[in-house]
């Protein structure tokens, strides 16, 4: 009996693990949907809180800003259209 004791390999000893790192996760792993969807909401409200809004002069101002160019773009479009169709009328009525 003393020699099959002795023919016995001793259990290996187990690596302590570090105390400064943890324990890694999954990285694959997401989070649940609804979890990920609360996040990005809380994500979102907690940045609009810094935003720095514009005083009601300023959004107004802004906003006559942006009708009159609109306007503008849409009066160009419109000669431009006009003149291609009275070009292509002219050249169809040309050839009969």
């Amino acid at each position: 009996m003393a020699k099959e004791k002795s023919a016995e390999k001793p259990a290996k000893a187990e690596k302590p693990a570090k105390a400064g790192k943890p324990v890694k996760k999954d990285k694959n792993k997401k989070p649940n949907i609804f979890v990920r969807m609360w996040k990005k909401l809380k994500e979102t409200f907690m940045e609009l809180k810094n935003v720095t809004w514009p005083s009601f002069p300023k959004a107004l101002k802004a906003t006559g800003v942006v009708l009159v160019v609109v306007l503008v773009f849409t009066v160009l479009v419109t000669c431009v259209n006009v003149g291609f169709t009275e070009l292509l009328k002219l050249m169809t009525s040309w050839g009969a």
